[in-house]
C-alpha cells in the first residue's frame, strides 16, 4: 500500500492551475449551497451534492484525458465542471427536471446524474478518442462498478488485439491506453459487486483505477459499522502486489484535503495504469460532507459537535485557499474577491437555468387558462372550470401536470357536452400528452435505422443434402463465422474458453482465435454482464454467458439497473448492444429449473428478450442481433443441444424479425401459443389431440420482448375461438404477460367462445429427478386433458370425460 508525500517544490504552472482550481472548487461548493436552498424552496424536487470532494475531484480530473471513461456516482459535480463536461447552469437544469436543457438525462434522473454523448441522433458512434466520456450514471450504491470493468476491459481487448480489429479501433481507442475511472463512496464498499468487481479487475489486469471518497459515514451510518478495521484501504491490503509482475491491485491512500498529495499521486497511480494497465484503487481519507447526504434530512441529526467542528478545519477548500496564500499565489484579499464572484455567477447561472425552465410553463400555463376559460363560457360547468384556470395561476411553482390535470378534469365535467371550445381544449390535451409521452416514455431501446425492429427477415436456405447437425454444432458454426468476420465480436463466460462451454457451442473457437477473442471468466454473474455493457459501450460486440438462466438472478441488477435503461436513462445518447447468453426451460433442480420468464419480463424492458426453440432458431437471431445496435437476452433450450438439426447454407446470413411469432402448425379449434422448450411438449400432445379429433393451431412465439407486433395471435383466436398458453413458468409469471398482450393490446376476447386456458408449471421449484420434475413442470399429458377438457366443455357430446 502506498502512502504519498510531496517529492518536489511545486511549478509556477503547477501554482497557477491550482489556483485556477481554487475557482472550480468555489464554484462547486456555491452549486451545493444553492442547490439545497432551491430544493427546500419548492423549486426541485431532490437534491444530492458533492460538497466536501471537491479537492479530489479537481485532481481527478487533472489526469482525465481524452478517450477516458469516468463510471462514476452522484457526487462528482465537481469533476464534470472541471472537465468542461458540465457548467452550473446545466447542473440546475437537472435539478429542476428540465427536458430540453438538462444534457445529460433530458429531464429523466434526478439531478448529479451525468452522461455524455457516445452516439449521434443517428445512433452513430462518435469518435471517443476525442472526448472526454461519461457512462451514463446510475443510483444503486455500487452499480456503477460493474460497468467500470467493462469500460477497462475495452481498453485491453482493443490493445491485445489491434493487429485483428485493426482501423475499426479508429473511434474508440489508441492502443488500449483509455483508462476507466471509477468513483464511489465509502460506504457502498460494503457491495458485493465492489468485491466482485476488484478481483476481476485484479486477475485480468485491466486499466481500472478506483476513487473512494470517505467522509465517513454511509448517510448516518458511521464506517465502524460498514468496513473491516474501519478502513477500505486496510481491509484491502491483500490485493496489493507484493512482489514484481504479480498481479493485484495497487492501493494508494490519500487525504482529501491535501491537494499536492493528490495531485502527485493521482498523476503517479493514474500513468502505471494506463501504460501498464494495471489496476489501482485510490482511497481518499478525510473527506468531509458539510450538508449531510441529501436535502431530504440534516448531518446535525447523527453528527457530534466534536466531528461538526473537525469538518469546519479540515474543508479541503479552506485549506486550499490558506495553501495559497502561503505560497504566495494569492492574497487573501483576492481570494475573496474570487469567491464574491463566484458567488455572482453561481447566482447568474442559476437565474438562467430556471428561466430557461420556467418562462416556457409559464407560457404554456397562460394558453391552458385561456383555452379553459373559453371553454367553460359554452359549458354548463362554468363556475367549475373557471375555478380551475383560476387556481393554475395561483399555483406555486407550476408545472406541465398541473395544467394537464386540470384540462383532464375540465372534459370531464363537461362529459355530454358538444362546443368548439371543448373540441379544441381536447385537441390541446391530446399534443400535450404526446409531447410528455416523447419526453418520458421513449427512446427505451434503439429508434435509429440499426434498431432490431428494423432488422428485415432473411430466410434460412438449405441445399438438397443439407446435413443433419446436432444443435450445439449449428451454434458452434454460427459463432465461427461471426468469430471469423467480426473481429469486435468476443464472447466470454464461465467455461466458454478453453472447453467451448458447457453444451460446446464454443467448441475449439479459443484454440482458433486466441484466449483474447474467446475466454473464461469467473463464477461471478453480476461483473460478467458488465463486462458486456463496458465493451458494447465502446463499439465492441460482446457475447457474455450466463452458463443457466437460473444465475441470471446475480446479475440482474447489471441486466435491470444498468444495461436495460441504459438508452432511457440517457435520453438516446448511448448504447450497449450487448448479447446475453444463457440456457433454461428444461433440467431437473430447484436450481436448473430454469423459467423465471415473469421476472425478466417486468425487470428487463429495454432488453430484448428472445426465445428460440432450436438451435437454428437461435443461430438466425443471433445474426439479427448482430446486425442492430439493441441489446438482448438470448435464452436457449438447455435440452435442445443434441437434437438433430439441418445446416442452412446461409448460416451466418439468414435473419430472424423480432416480434413475429411462427405458425408451425394450422388447426381450426384451438389456438396454442407457447415458445421455447415447451414447443415440443406442444408438438407431442398435438399428435394424441388429432386421434381424439381436435385440431390445434401451433403458434411459437419466438421473442416475448417484444411479442407479436403484427397480432398474428389475435387473428388466430379470430379463426378458433379459443386460447390456451402454454410455459413453464409459474402460474401468473409469463402467462400473464402473454394474456395482457392479448386481452388488452390485441383485444383478442372479443373472439373467445371459451375462457382463455394457461398451463403453467406448480407455484414450486421443480424437486431433483424426473419425477418431480413430472410432477411440476406441464407435460403432454397436461396439455392432452386440458385442452380435451376445453373441448367437452363446449361439445360434450364429442368428447365424453377421461375420468
Amino acid at each position: 500500500m502506498t502512502e504519498v508525500h510531496l517529492k518536489t517544490p511545486p511549478s509556477k504552472e503547477f501554482l497557477q492551475e491550482a489556483l485556477q482550481d481554487f475557482r472550480l472548487a468555489c464554484m462547486s461548493r456555491e452549486a451545493s449551497l444553492n442547490g439545497r436552498r432551491e430544493v427546500l424552496s419548492g423549486k426541485a424536487k431532490f437534491g444530492i451534492f458533492g460538497a466536501g470532494k471537491e479537492l479530489a475531484q479537481l485532481a481527478m480530473a487533472r489526469v482525465f484525458q481524452q478517450g477516458d471513461f469516468r463510471s462514476g456516482y452522484y457526487r462528482d459535480q465537481t469533476f464534470v465542471l472541471a472537465t468542461g463536461l458540465a457548467t452550473v447552469e446545466q447542473l440546475y437544469a437537472q435539478l429542476y427536471a428540465d427536458p430540453e436543457n438538462d444534457p445529460f438525462s433530458a429531464g429523466r434522473q434526478m439531478n448529479s446524474h451525468f452522461a455524455s454523448p457516445l452516439i449521434n441522433a443517428q445512433g452513430e458512434w462518435l469518435n471517443h478518442t476525442t472526448l472526454k466520456n461519461i457512462s451514463a450514471d446510475i443510483s444503486p450504491t455500487g452499480g456503477q462498478m460493474a460497468r467500470a470493468l467493462g469500460l477497462a476491459l475495452a481498453s485491453k481487448k482493443y490493445r491485445e488485439c489491434a493487429d485483428q480489429i485493426g482501423d475499426l479501433a479508429n473511434n474508440f481507442s489508441v492502443n488500449g491506453n483509455e483508462v476507466s475511472f471509477c468513483t464511489i463512496g465509502d460506504a457502498s464498499t460494503s457491495e458485493g459487486v465492489f468485491w466482485e468487481t476488484l478481483n476481476a479487475a485484479g486477475v485480468q489486469q485491466l486499466p481500472l483505477a478506483v476513487f473512494v471518497w470517505d467522509d465517513g459515514y454511509g448517510i448516518s451510518v458511521p464506517r465502524e459499522y460498514q468496513t473491516t478495521k474501519g478502513s477500505i484501504s486496510e481491509a484491502l491490503k491483500g490485493f496489493h502486489p507484493t512482489e514484481e509482475g504479480q498481479n493485484g491491485v495497487r492501493i494508494v491512500k490519500v487525504k482529501g484535503w491535501d491537494y499536492l498529495g493528490m495531485r502527485q499521486a493521482f498523476a503517479e497511480a493514474i500513468a502505471l495504469c494506463r501504460e501498464a494497465h494495471s489496476p489501482c484503487l485510490i482511497h481518499v481519507e478525510e473527506c468531509t460532507q458539510p450538508q449531510g447526504h441529501s436535502t431530504s434530512g440534516s448531518h446535525e441529526r447523527y453528527k457530534d459537535e466534536n466531528r461538526l467542528n473537525w469538518e469546519k478545519e479540515q474543508d479541503g477548500i479552506e485549506k486550499l485557499q490558506a495553501w495559497l496564500i502561503e505560497m504566495g499565489v494569492a492574497t487573501e484579499e483576492e481570494l475573496k474577491a474570487i469567491r464574491k464572484e463566484i458567488k455572482k455567477e453561481v447566482k447568474a447561472a442559476i437565474r438562467k437555468a430556471w428561466s430557461n425552465f420556467n418562462d416556457p410553463i409559464q407560457q404554456e400555463l397562460k394558453q391552458t387558462q385561456e383555452l379553459l376559460r373559453q371553454a367553460a363560457a359554452s359549458s354548463g360547468q362554468k363556475a367549475q372550470i373557471e375555478a380551475l384556470a383560476t387556481a393554475l395561476g395561483s399555483a406555486y411553482n407550476p408545472v406541465r401536470k398541473d395544467m394537464l390535470q386540470a384540462m383532464r378534469k375540465a372534459l370531464r365535467l363537461m362529459r355530454g357536452e358538444q362546443s368548439a371550445a371543448k373540441n379544441s381544449l381536447a385537441q390541446a390535451l391530446e399534443e400535450k400528452m404526446a409531447q410528455q409521452n416523447e419526453r418520458y416514455a421513449s427512446k427505451l431501446y434503439s429508434e435509429g435505422p440499426k434498431s432490431a425492429l428494423k432488422q428485415a427477415g432473411v430466410p434460412a436456405q438449405y441445399a438438397e443434402d443439407a446435413e443433419l447437425k446436432s444443435g450445439y454444432e449449428i451454434l458452434n458454426a454460427c459463432f465461427d463465422l461471426h468469430l471469423q468476420n467480426n473481429p469486435q465480436f468476443f464472447a466470454f463466460g464461465e467455461d466458454v474458453g478453453q472447453i467451448g462451454d458447457v453444451n460446446q457451442g464454443f467448441m475449439n473457437m479459443q484454440e482458433k482465435y486466441g484466449e483474447a477473442r474467446v475466454f473464461d471468466t469467473g463464477i461471478r454473474e453480476w461483473t460478467i454482464i458488465g463486462q458486456a455493457i463496458g465493451m458494447a459501450m465502446r463499439g465492441l460486440r460482446p457475447l457474455a454467458e450466463i452458463q443457466y438462466l437460473d444465475y441470471l438472478i446475480y446479475a440482474i441488477s447489471a441486466l435491470s439497473d444498468d444495461l436495460a435503461t441504459l438508452q432511457y436513462r440517457s435520453n438516446g445518447q448511448q448504447k450497449a448492444p450487448a448479447i446475453i447468453r444463457t440456457r433454461g426451460h428444461r433440467l431437473e433442480g430447484i436450481w436448473h429449473s430454469g423459467s423465471p420468464i415473469g421476472l425478466l419480463l417486468n425487470s428487463l424492458r429495454g432488453i430484448y428478450i428472445l426465445t428460440p426453440r432450436n438451435m437454428t432458431q437461435a443461430a438466425g437471431f443471433y445474426n439479427t442481433m448482430l446486425d442492430s445496435d439493441d441489446p438482448c437476452l438470448m435464452i436457449e433450450c438447455l435440452n435442445g443441444y443434441r437434437l438433430k438439426e439441418k445446416m442452412p447454407s446461409n448460416l451466418a446470413e439468414f435473419k430472424l424479425p423480432l416480434g413475429v411469432p411462427e405458425v408451425l402448425e394450422e388447426g381450426q379449434d384451438v389456438t396454442l401459443l407457447t415458445y421455447g422448450s415447451s414447443v415440443r411438449i406442444a408438438e407431442e400432445a398435438m399428435e394424441e389431440l388429432k386421434e381424439m379429433g381436435i385440431s390445434v393451431e401451433l403458434i411459437d412465439a419466438q421473442t416475448l420482448l417484444p411479442f407479436d407486433i403484427n397480432h398474428m395471435v389475435a387473428e388466430s383466436v379470430k379463426k378458433t375461438n379459443r386460447l390456451v398458453i402454454l410455459d413453464e413458468d409459474l402460474p401468473g409469471g409469463a402467462s400473464a404477460y402473454l394474456l395482457q398482450q392479448l386481452m388488452v393490446e390485441q383485444k383478442a376476447y372479443y373472439h373467445l367462445d371459451s375462457e382463455p386456458l394457461t398451463i403453467s408449471a406448480k407455484a414450486v421449484r421443480p424437486g431433483y429427478g424426473s419425477d418431480a420434475d413430472y410432477s411440476i413442470k406441464p407435460s403432454a399429458d397436461d396439455v392432452v386433458e386440458q385442452i380435451y377438457a376445453l373441448m367437452r366443455e363446449a361439445r360434450p357430446t364429442d368428447f365424453p370425460p377421461i375420468y
